[in-house]
């Protein structure tokens, strides 16, 4: 079994019995087999079961919902506050690069819903860690450098969220579900 008609690339082989046979994924959406019997014996052959992606792999759901949020005519057909309930629970108990595709999926989310599509008060946790890594920026200009794609990635996300509230008429009910009082009061004091 392979990813490519010439059998070269994510090639697999099995010989004998069926407990020599392993589960293996195989990228992209075409498998080629090939079956060949040496007439030894006389079984029937070989039975395998292919499965399209699977439930809980984190690269086959990012790339299926990138997908859906890039067709116009699939969004209004989406669960997106469902989605954006997910997506949200995502970024935050991820770290790495899934946390970064988590991000990038709410930033699309955000681009294409309407009013009450998303419950941006969700977003808090996020909130709490991009103002700390603001703050920590701040403690550390005497070292100058490049920000980490978690704050580029955070910064995009609520500016773009930010403009979109604006467009919405909701910004202030926004900024007040982000903080917290105490945060608010320390502005005011300022």
């Amino acid at each position: 079994m392979s990813s490519s008609s010439d059998f070269q690339q994510d090639r697999h082989s099995f010989s004998g019995s069926p407990e020599k046979w392993n589960d293996f994924e195989l990228p992209g959406d075409t498998l080629y087999y090939r079956f060949t019997s040496d007439m030894s014996n006389t079984e029937w052959g070989y039975k395998f079961t292919v499965t399209v992606g699977h439930l809980g792999r984190f690269q086959t759901g990012f790339e299926i919902l990138k997908q859906m949020l890039s067709e116009e005519r699939v969004i209004p057909h989406l669960p997106l506050a469902k989605i954006w309930e997910w997506q949200v629970g995502v970024a935050c108990r991820q770290t790495g690069h899934q946390r970064l595709k988590a991000i990038h999926l709410l930033l699309k989310i955000v681009q294409c819903s309407t009013q009450g599509d998303c419950d941006l008060t969700l977003l808090k946790p996020l909130w709490q860690l991009f103002t700390h890594m603001e703050n920590n920026l701040c403690h550390d200009m005497a070292k100058p450098g490049i920000l980490l794609p978690l704050h580029r990635a955070l910064a995009e996300l609520f500016f773009v969220t930010e403009n979109r509230v604006t467009e919405l008429g909701s910004l202030q009910e926004y900024l007040l579900a982000l903080n917290t009082e105490d945060h608010l009061h320390r502005c005011t004091a300022q």
